[in-house]
């Protein structure tokens, strides 16, 4: 955080002040103005033109203002993003509706969460990892003992508690909850969990490492530890083309965990026998359209026109021969065990 202090001065007239005949005046006697500014100020090398300013400056009214502006961290950017809605997120996720692997992300990384004892999620963001096609059926979770889902977000709590999918698991489910809470405070006992998951959201904490072992911390001894997050160069086809409208990718540039550094900061905060797995294929979106949503959803507005248009001619000419715009990915599941 960082404060910015405007001063305003007010009936300032320093050019009443200064005139031909005062530059060639012989020096006279000080004033009581004059002799105040002598005090603040060495007069070997002042003239009297010199003190008279001076003793105006002195003797003006001031006031003075001071504006608190937060530091952009990946914290504040997570809450200018998702604090007040759900739909940036909603819109970022549709682009895995172009994927090429057979699974979905969310069916891919459910794969590696057990489907038993209690699980904790924490950043679960609109609830993706425990609606279809990720959960074909609730049944699947029925030896799950209580599933907790939350979200520093109030909208994202909302959208939870309002999803028809996390409906049908509590109907069948003994203990299912929604819960805002911070990542790296969280509310729950010493071992309280048999599995932590943390999809795509350390990214959006401002110490990754105080996050991990709050999720060490709730884990029971032996508990497994799911995180997913992404490379530096994840959809970097889409954030070439987004720099060149302001809407390259922020979480880059402020991210202080991201696939190619997690392995020793999951180890570092003391999980063990952490092993990853990247999420295979590529994005293949038909056309413009996709790619003006996602760099919509990237910003708070969505873009001006002439940036869109911008837009439209840079995709255009990467094309390939079927229409087609390709976008790699670079997205990990990291899975470790609480010692």
């Amino acid at each position: 955080m960082f404060t910015v202090t405007t001063t305003h001065v007010q009936h300032l007239d320093l050019a009443s002040r200064i005139s031909t005949s005062s530059l060639i005046r012989s020096p006279r006697p000080l004033t009581q103005k004059r002799e105040s500014a002598v005090k603040q100020f060495p007069p070997q090398h002042l003239s009297i033109t010199t003190l008279n300013i001076i003793a105006t400056i002195t003797t003006t009214k001031m006031t003075t203002t001071t504006t608190t502006i937060p530091t952009l961290t990946a914290h504040t950017h997570a809450k200018s993003q998702y604090t007040t809605t759900s739909s940036r997120l909603a819109a970022r996720l549709s682009i895995h509706n172009y994927n090429t692997h057979p699974q979905s992300w969310f069916q891919f990384a459910q794969t590696f969460i057990p489907k038993s004892g209690s699980i904790l999620e924490v950043g679960a963001g609109t609830g993706a990892l425990w609606s279809p096609p990720a959960i074909s059926s609730p049944s699947q979770l029925s030896s799950v003992t209580s599933l907790t889902l939350t979200d520093f977000s109030p909208a994202m709590v909302a959208t939870l508690n309002s999803n028809p999918d996390i409906a049908a698991l509590k109907s069948i489910l003994p203990n299912v909850k929604v819960q805002q809470c911070d990542a790296t405070s969280l509310p729950f006992p010493d071992s309280e969990f048999d599995t932590v998951v943390a999809n795509h959201m350390l990214y959006h904490v401002d110490s990754p490492i105080a996050a991990l072992r709050e999720f060490k911390r709730v884990l029971k001894n032996g508990g497994r530890l799911v995180v997913a997050l992404n490379g530096l160069d994840h959809l970097k086809e889409l954030f070439e083309i987004g720099g060149m409208v302001g809407r390259g990718s922020t979480i880059a540039g402020l991210a202080k965990i991201t696939a190619e550094n997690a392995l020793e900061q999951i180890e570092g905060a003391g999980f063990e026998g952490v092993e990853r797995e990247r999420f295979p294929g590529e994005f293949r979106l038909p056309g413009v359209e996709p790619v003006l949503e996602y760099l919509d959803s990237v910003g708070e507005t969505d873009m001006e026109e002439g940036k869109r248009e911008t837009v439209k001619r840079v995709v255009g000419e990467r094309l390939d021969e079927g229409g087609v715009f390709r976008v790699e990915k670079n997205m990990v599941v990291f899975v470790g065990r609480k010692p």
